[in-house]
Formats: structure tokens, C-alpha cells, sequence
């Protein structure tokens, strides 16, 4: 029996370390724990921490010493991406107990179980670079219960100038086809209707497995009973083969939204990034996506102020998002991470030109995402709602597309596919009104799980 038994999460960064929260939290309610809020005294306290920014390092270490103050006497973990590459930074600050990376999480409650005997701090890092399989951590449901994220490989080969993310979290592996479609089902049986295939270089799928593929996986998943959407979280424009595309085309289960990070519009600022495309090619791939599904809304990231960045560099940037309708961008400010080559070069950009070109392209991402919803005015779209809406007796969900929509319904509806007609055509949200809701078989056994 577990005398210690309570344990709080806090997860800083993307939808892979959530997705991982979760996995862990599985592990610890195996072993008879409790889950508590962060805000309470717990027995155990799990940090899953960030480092894409040295920003992720510091709100890491500020969230580190708010769970030793508010219990001196808990068992404080720290897991994560700045666990794999600071650990000794980590280990540094006094009430912590144990540090595990992104790796060989299952140890975790033997470290627990070591340091209550020991009590000695316990470094559990090992050389994330060596590690060429993908470690399997199961998901059979999410605390946060609409959509369900599932996790289909780890690490990245691109060592892109900016990113300290390879040094995190190793080189590509991807995790079991078999696996995957044993996952995908579970969650299907557990109530959820919509999945997000997630990784940290989700697109690379299957490069290091011999005779299987991303689009060899989106044909398997779509035979799964009962699955409805199928959303690829991040996908590099080179990924987008033939084969995916026309994949994309026939599926009746993934969605009419993919996420295409650009990072930059100009060849010369991709060079620096150290980016494995060019604009021709870029241009020529998202040109072919379009074709092949015209309603399709295509997001991207853009990284602003990237060392030596001239202002024709820039305005390449915004004319390239113009020309190719990108339906949202998620802007950055370019941040210099420490243990970069990035962060080493000349020509840092001043803040102010950063923060002036930052405005400008969230206006024209505004614009954009306008023009693309107008396109579905009285439009009917198939929604799944997520929550409440901050007007009453509404709920708010996404679109198929990744639109926001909201409209009137009440708390049933979560987690359900409703038909919903969009009235009034906005950003960052819809105004839509129910036709009816759709009726697919599910477990109804299990029904009662996302309600």
C-alpha cells in the first residue's frame, strides 16, 4: 500500500508534455495515488517543464520553488525538456528531489520509492542522444476530456539554428504502427470522437521505419469504428508528399486543417535558420494541397527578427503570406536560446523592429482568418463542442476546419458532434446557430465518461 498518497502536475510548454502529464499521472494512479490540484499540499509534486525559450527555463525554476515552498516535506519531481539538458542546474536548487528527462519516466516511483529510503537527491538524465527507440507511454484517457491527443513519435533531426529542441529530446523515433492503432481505439472506445496525432516532429512519421509511412498510418486509422476526425497536429512542408496529399484527399476522417510551420518567407532567412526547404518548394507543395482540397485552412508558425533580418527579408515574409492565404499565423518575436547557433550570430534585431513587425503580421493574420471564415457564412459545419461559452447557455467548440464557433446549446453536447450553421462569420470566433446533432454509433457504456 502507497503511504504517500497524493501527487499535483503542473505542465509547462506544448501538447507533448501535456500529453505526457497524462502518461505519468497513469503510472501514479496504477500505484494508488490520488491526483490533487497543484494548489494543494500534495505528497508528490511533478514539474513537467519546458526550454524552447530560456523564458521555458525560468518559469520552469520559478514553478519548481513555488511546490517546495508550498510543501517542504513532498517529494518534488522535475521531468521534462529542461530536465534533459540543465539537470545539474536543476539538481542545484535546494527541495529537489528528483529529476528525470524525457526518458525512462516508468522509473519515476522507483526513484520515489529510493529517495523516501535514501534521502538523497536523485539524478535520473541520461544521454537522450544514444536513445534510438521510442519509449511507450499509454494514454487510455485524458483528465481534460474533448479531444484526445496521441502521441505517434519522438525527437528531431533538423537542428534547426534557433531550436535547442534535438538537444531535449533526441533524434526521430517513431512509435509502433501497431501500437498507434491500438491507442487510437482505446481512446475511440473511451468516448472521444476527434484525434490529434502529436510529436515533436509529427509529419517525420515513419522516416526511420522500414516500409511504412505517415500516409500508410492515416489509411490504417481510418479504418477505426467509431473514429471521426483525425487532425494532424504539425506537418513540414517536405512531408507533404504525393502520397499524403492524396491520402488527404480520399479520407473522409482527417480534417479540412493541417498546421504547416513557414518559420520565414525569405530563402536567405531560411538558409540562416538552416531550414530544409526553399520558397519554390514550399509555394509548389501548399499549391498542391490547395488543389487537392479547396475548403482546406492551412495554418503555419513565423519566427520575426531572426538575426540580420532586413526589411526586404521581412516584406518577402508578408507578401508570401498574402500570395498563399494562410488561414492563421502564430507569430514570434525571434528569442535568442541560449546553446544555439542562433544565438551566437551577429545582427541581433533591436526589440522595437521586432516587436513593430511582430504587429504587422498579427493584423494581416487577423485579416486573413476573416477572409477565410466569411467563406462558410451560412455555411453548415460540424462542431465538437469543448466548454462553455462566456455568454450563457453557450458552448464553444472547433470546427472540422479548426474555426471557433460559438452558439447555443447546453453541457450535453460536450464532446458530441453537433451540426452547426455559422450565422455570423468572425475571428477569433464564430457565432453559429445548431441545425441538429449527429447521431454515430459509439459506446454508450462509455458515454458517460466525457459528459
Amino acid at each position: 500500500m502507497n503511504i504517500m498518497s497524493t501527487v499535483a502536475f503542473h505542465t509547462l510548454g506544448c501538447k507533448v508534455n501535456h500529453y505526457e502529464t497524462e502518461a505519468i499521472w497513469q503510472l501514479f494512479k496504477d500505484a494508488d495515488y490520488d491526483r490533487v490540484d497543484f494548489e494543494t499540499n500534495a505528497d508528490v509534486f511533478v514539474i513537467n517543464t519546458c526550454t524552447v525559450t530560456n523564458t521555458g527555463d525560468k518559469k520552469s525554476r520559478q514553478i519548481i520553488r513555488r511546490a517546495i515552498r508550498q510543501n517542504p516535506d513532498a517529494v518534488v519531481c522535475v521531468t521534462g525538456c529542461y530536465a534533459q539538458t540543465s539537470s545539474a542546474e536543476i539538481m542545484e536548487i535546494p527541495g529537489v528531489d528528483v529529476v528525470v528527462g524525457t526518458q525512462d519516466r516508468h522509473k519515476l516511483l522507483d526513484y520515489i520509492q529510493q529517495f523516501r529510503e535514501e534521502r538523497q537527491p536523485i539524478n535520473g538524465v541520461g544521454n537522450i542522444m544514444k536513445n534510438r527507440t521510442y519509449e511507450e507511454l499509454d494514454v487510455p484517457y485524458f483528465t481534460d476530456r474533448t479531444r484526445a491527443s496521441l502521441k505517434i513519435q519522438e525527437g528531431c533531426n533538423n537542428f534547426c539554428t534557433f531550436c535547442i529542441i534535438p538537444w531535449a529530446r533526441g533524434l526521430m523515433r517513431s512509435r509502433d504502427p501497431e501500437k498507434v492503432v491500438e491507442q487510437a481505439t482505446q481512446l475511440v472506445n473511451a468516448g472521444y470522437k476527434e484525434i490529434v496525432l502529436t510529436g515533436i516532429h509529427t509529419g517525420g512519421y515513419g522516416q526511420d521505419l522500414k516500409d511504412y509511412n505517415l500516409a500508410q498510418l492515416l489509411r490504417d486509422l481510418e479504418e477505426i469504428d467509431g473514429l471521426e476526425r483525425i487532425r494532424i497536429s504539425s506537418i513540414e512542408a517536405s512531408q507533404l508528399t504525393d502520397e499524403v496529399i492524396d491520402v488527404l484527399k480520399r479520407s473522409n476522417k482527417v480534417v479540412r486543417h493541417l498546421h504547416v510551420p513557414l518559420q520565414s518567407g525569405s530563402d536567405t532567412v531560411l538558409k540562416r535558420m538552416r531550414r530544409k526547404y526553399t520558397m519554390e518548394h514550399f509555394s509548389e507543395r501548399i499549391t498542391k494541397l490547395h488543389d487537392a482540397l479547396p475548403d482546406l485552412a492551412v495554418t503555419s508558425d513565423v519566427i520575426v527578427g531572426f538575426p540580420g533580418e532586413t526589411e526586404e527579408e521581412f516584406q518577402e515574409t508578408y507578401d508570401f503570406i498574402v500570395k498563399h492565404k494562410f488561414s492563421e499565423l502564430h507569430v514570434f518575436p525571434y528569442s535568442a536560446r541560449i546553446g544555439t547557433p542562433a544565438a551566437r550570430m551577429d545582427d541581433q534585431i533591436d526589440e522595437s523592429i521586432k516587436n513593430d513587425r511582430v504587429h504587422k503580421l498579427i493584423a494581416l493574420s487577423d485579416q486573413l482568418a476573416k477572409e477565410y471564415a466569411s467563406k462558410f457564412e451560412d455555411e453548415v459545419l460540424e462542431v465538437i463542442p469543448e466548454e462553455a461559452g462566456e455568454v450563457e447557455g453557450t458552448l464553444v467548440g472547433y470546427a472540422d476546419n479548426y474555426m471557433k464557433v460559438q452558439f447555443e446549446g447546453n453541457d450535453s453536447l460536450i464532446g458530441q458532434i453537433v451540426k452547426v450553421k455559422i450565422v455570423k462569420a468572425d475571428y477569433p470566433i464564430n457565432t453559429g446557430k445548431v441545425v441538429r446533432i449527429v447521431e454515430h454509433a459509439t459506446n454508450k457504456s462509455e458515454e458517460g465518461v466525457l459528459l
